[in-house]
Formats: C-alpha cells, structure tokens, sequence
C-alpha cells in the first residue's frame, strides 16, 4: 500500500511540476480564466452580437438590459446563452493560445537584450533593468499572441456568431422562418462548421472575415496587455496581488483597448454573417475599404460603433475576471 500510495504521490508532483512550467502554467490558467469569464458575461456577449449584425432594423434598440430582458422573454433563460457553449469551447483554447505565446514572446524578447547587450550577470541591478520589458515590446507580444488565437479558433468564432443571431425575431424581419419555426432544431457547433464547410466554400469560407478579426484583435491583445502591466507596474508591489486592484485595472485596461479597435469588430461580425441565410443579411461587401465605407454610408459613423454600449457591459467585467482570474490561478498553482 504504502508502495502504491509513494508512486501515486511521485505522479501528482511530476504533473504539478510540468503545470508549473512555462507555456504550460500560462496555457492552463489562460484557458480556465478565459472559460470563466465569458460564461459571467454570456448574455451582454449575445446582446453586443446582436447590435452589430442588426443593420438598419433595429430589432434591439432599447438598451442593453432591456435587450437582456427582451431575449429571455422571447426565448427563455437558455437564449440568454446561446452560442456559449461553443464560446467556451472555442474560449478555452484562444485565451490559452493568447497567454502562453505572449509569455514565450516576453521571454524570447528578454532573450535577444540578453544577447544584444551581452548581458551575463542578469542578477545585476543595473543590467536586469536592460532585460524588462518596455511598452513597445509589450505590444509587440501582445499583438503576436493576439494573431496566434485567431488562426487558432477562428472557424469556432464564425459558428458562434451565427449561432448568437438565430432568433426568431431576427429571421423574421428577414422574411426567413427561423429553425424554431420549422420545428427543425438549430444546428450545433459541428454541425454548423460542416454545413458551412460544404455549402459555402470549403476552409475558404470557415475564415470568411479573419482579416477584420485578425485587425482587430490582435492590436486589441496588444493594447490590452501592454495597458494592464504597465498599470499593474505602476502600483506598489503590496497592493498588486489585491483582487479588487486586479479587478480595477483587468476592466480598465479591455475597456479602453477595445474602445479603440471596436470598429473591427464590427466588421468582423458583419463578414462572418455576410452569407447566412442566402445573403439576406443584407451585408454584401468586397472588402475591408468597401465595407467601412458602406458602414458609415448608410448608418453613419455611428454604425462602426453599434453595441459599443453593449461590449462595454461585457468586455470590462469579463476582462476584470479574466485578469483576476489568470493570475489568481497562476499564483495557487505556483505556490504548489
């Protein structure tokens, strides 16, 4: 017994130690906080979703808790997390992609000043300053990790999307009975990426709209983790392990970085959407150019900022958990 209990014990120290190691530990946390975060904030996610692929209907124009309490009426509390299931499949991977490359491009940064400066006694105040990273290297890495989750989950974003906007009152304005109504059940995440992949183009159309995505968050990653480690950087080392600072500065550092790339968002949704139901959508265009100037065209610069109301409901709470989230985990599997 006594044995079997040793090799048991060997086995659950071998596994803390390889979660323990990078890009391991940011793989595992990036991945359970992101899992978390979007299921706190599921129903202002469907709303914002919503907002952006409207066009000029407006079904929901009366803000965003009575679009809230507008969605569970007509479809009951389980439209309220439509498409989160796929959200948290395609979540879990993306922030666990985002974290751990941003880490491995942080340190493989330290590793070129190491070598540029010729730097061999890191220990040394003074050359351990030429090791830190600074603003612009934040960026960089943050920006890289950004792109690295999009290849990485994009078609499951594009299923998501479309699964958000299947409601009865969205098709309906379209003339198109929506699955509900035919007493047909809607399609699931793989049965989505199947009929896309057979029906609108092969891998071709499972990327429809990454260029708008990919513009627009991979600067957003950037903006976001350069904001909060140099707002984070900037209060004192007792206080930065407080939650409620992490909390602060979490929400703080998604809401401005998303404010600034929001209008990529916006086309992001509008392209992934571009060819649901036949094109009924009314979203026809033929580039990234030609659709920001469709946008502000028809629906005026206003409409590169539909939901931004919305995404704000959604994306400080959800970074504010997500931040907490990560470097709580971080720290309890660290400290093992």
């Amino acid at each position: 017994m006594s044995e079997v209990h040793d090799r048991k014990l060997t086995i659950a120290k071998r596994a803390i130690n390889f979660w323990q190691c990078e890009p391991q530990l940011s793989l595992l946390c990036g991945g359970i906080a992101g899992a978390l975060s979007r299921t706190a904030v599921s129903p202002i996610e469907r709303v914002k979703v919503l907002y952006q692929v409207q066009g000029t209907t407006n079904s929901y124009s009366s803000g965003t808790l009575r679009t809230v309490y507008q969605i569970w009426k007509e479809e009951g509390y389980k439209g309220l997390f439509r498409g989160n299931g796929i959200n948290c499949i395609r979540i879990v991977p993306y922030s666990a992609v985002q974290y751990s490359v941003y880490q491995e491009m942080k340190a493989w940064l330290a590793r070129r000043r190491q070598k540029k400066y010729n730097i061999s006694h890191p220990e040394d105040p003074v050359e351990d300053s030429k090791l830190h990273t600074n603003t612009v290297d934040k960026l960089f890495a943050g920006t890289v990790a950004g792109f690295a989750s999009v290849v990485a989950t994009y078609p499951m974003d594009l299923v998501k999307t479309r699964l958000s906007i299947q409601t009865a009152r969205s098709l309906k304005n379209l003339n198109v009975e929506s699955p509900n109504q035919k007493g047909i059940r809607p399609l699931g995440m793989f049965g989505s990426i199947r009929e896309i992949y057979l029906h609108e183009g092969g891998v071709r159309a499972l990327y429809r709209g990454v260029a708008p995505t990919t513009l627009g968050v991979a600067p957003y990653a950037g903006l976001n983790f350069a904001i909060y480690e140099n707002m984070r950087n900037a209060v004192p080392l007792e206080h930065r392990k407080n939650p409620f600072i992490i909390l602060s500065l979490g929400g703080l550092s998604g809401g401005i970085a998303q404010t600034l790339v929001y209008p990529f968002d916006i086309l992001r949704r509008r392209f992934q959407v571009a060819t649901l139901q036949g094109g009924k959508m009314g979203f026809q265009y033929s580039s990234v150019w030609d659709a920001l100037k469709t946008i502000v065209a028809k629906e005026g610069w206003r409409g590169l900022y539909k939901g931004w109301q919305a995404n704000m409901w959604k994306i400080m709470p959800s970074m504010a958990v997500q931040w907490t989230s990560y470097d709580l985990i971080k720290k309890f599997i660290e400290e093992r």
